[in-house]
């Protein structure tokens, strides 16, 4: 069976945009965090929704996406790390990389939660949940957000790095499957399940809820 027959649905569309929409608005936040604050905020808000609607779609989504289906224990990530170079490829995340997926997710959250409260040094710019906390709170919540972000750069490298560690040592593509959905790995078996519309349609209204009540907030 050639590679291309052989190839199968493994990422949906919801999971995939958001994964590529996270990398580019994080490095537009990046960018903008010194002398760009407004870019950065609306920068800040789209990583604010995605974040919402990945961890909606983690529990409501197609099979693939959810956390109930990738996220395994202790025993099961150890199995896989000990075996990895002769481990049979995965059907979406393997064990040990649900644990990077986890890492990036809950680097963005404390980031996103940070940024919310954080005041800058003459006070002329903070989040939008500032006006919540005293300036020194607003100032410590500054401090970690940038602390925060030098972890979250650590497992960007971390994962690009184990990217390029399937391709060297187990010649597996994992870049192209989260750009078309499809996998043509050989041996790969699975079947993807996809959510109705109406789950997508609902975690797009509850991700753009979160972040207008949170926007009118400040």
């Amino acid at each position: 069976m050639s590679a291309e027959a052989h190839r199968v649905r493994v990422w949906d569309l919801p999971t995939r945009l958001v994964h590529w929409a996270l990398a580019v608005l994080v490095v537009v936040a990046w960018l903008t965090g010194g002398e760009q604050m407004n870019i950065h905020r609306y920068a800040g808000y789209g990583i604010l929704g995605l974040v919402v609607f990945r961890l909606y779609w983690g529990v409501a989504g197609g099979s693939t996406a959810r956390f109930s289906q990738f996220v395994k224990g202790p025993g099961a990530v150890l199995a896989y790390v000990r075996g990895w170079r002769g481990a049979p490829a995965s059907f979406g995340h393997n064990p040990l990389g649900a644990l990077s997926v986890l890492l990036l997710v809950l680097l963005l959250i404390s980031q996103l939660g940070l940024g919310l409260f954080a005041v800058d040094v003459d006070g002329l710019e903070s989040g939008p949940l500032a006006r919540f906390v005293d300036f020194e709170t607003g100032r410590k919540a500054a401090d970690l957000h940038e602390l925060n972000f030098r972890l979250l750069q650590a497992a960007v490298a971390l994962h690009l790095v184990a990217i390029a560690a399937y391709a060297v040592f187990k010649r597996r593509n994992l870049v192209t499957p989260m750009v078309t959905g499809r996998d043509a790995t050989p041996g790969l078996e699975g079947e993807l399940r996809p959510a109705p519309l109406w789950r997508l349609a609902l975690g797009v209204a509850i991700a753009v809820l979160v972040v207008v009540l949170i926007a009118r907030a400040g």
